[in-house]
C-alpha cells in the first residue's frame, strides 16, 4: 500500500471520528447565550484542531457531517447552517496552509495568522453565508438572522481563538520539531 492510500485511509477515519465527535461536543457541551438558538459551542475549537491537522476537504465533511448528525438528532435538519459548519471546516483548514504544525512549531506568529484566519472564517460563515441561506432557504426575517450570525461569529471567533489556539498548541507540542533530531 503506498503513502496516499494510507493518508487517505486515516482522513477518512478522521472525518468519521471528527463528526462523530463534533456531534457529541454539540449535543452536550453547547451552552445558549440568550439570543435564539445560538449558543457558545465547544464544536469549533474542536473543528478547528481537526481542520488545521487533515486538511480542508476534512474540515469541510467533518463540519457537515457532523453538524447534519446533531441537527437530525436533535431539533431536525437546518440545512443554512449544516453548510456553514463545512464552510468553517474549510477555512480553519486552507489556514493550515500557511502553519507548520506538523513539524513541531506553532509560533506566536503562527498563532496570530491562525486567529486573523479563524476570525475571517466565523465572519464570512456564520456573519454572512448562514443568514444569507436562512432567508433563501427559510424566509427568515434579515434582522433576525443576522443578529444570530453575528452574535456567532464572535462567540465562535473568540471559542476558537482560546480554546482552538490551546487545543493546537498542545498539537504541536506532541511533535517532533524540525531539526531536532541528531545521529550519533
Amino acid at each position: 500500500m503506498n503513502n496516499n492510500n494510507n493518508s487517505s485511509i486515516i482522513k477518512l477515519v478522521a472525518v468519521g471520528i471528527g463528526a462523530a465527535v463534533f456531534f457529541i461536543l454539540g449535543r452536550f457541551l453547547s451552552i445558549p447565550t440568550g439570543v435564539p438558538n445560538t449558543s457558545i459551542e465547544t464544536t469549533y475549537p474542536f473543528l478547528a484542531l481537526m481542520s488545521v491537522i487533515y486538511g480542508p476537504v476534512a474540515g469541510l465533511l467533518i463540519g457537515l457531517i457532523g453538524h447534519a448528525i446533531k441537527d437530525l438528532l436533535t431539533y431536525g435538519l437546518w440545512w443554512s447552517w449544516v453548510l456553514s459548519s463545512g464552510v468553517t471546516g474549510f477555512g480553519y483548514g486552507l489556514i493550515s496552509k500557511r502553519l507548520n504544525i506538523h513539524s513541531g512549531e506553532f509560533t506566536k506568529k503562527d498563532m496570530i495568522t491562525f486567529n486573523i484566519g479563524q476570525v475571517i472564517t466565523n465572519v464570512l460563515a456564520w456573519g454572512i453565508i448562514a443568514p444569507l441561506l436562512d432567508i433563501l432557504i427559510y424566509s427568515e426575517p434579515a434582522n433576525k438572522v443576522f443578529v444570530q450570525g453575528f452574535v456567532s461569529a464572535a462567540i465562535n471567533s473568540i471559542a476558537v481563538g482560546v480554546l482552538g489556539t490551546l487545543l493546537i498548541t498542545a498539537y504541536t507540542k506532541t511533535r517532533t520539531k524540525s531539526g531536532s533530531l541528531t545521529k550519533e
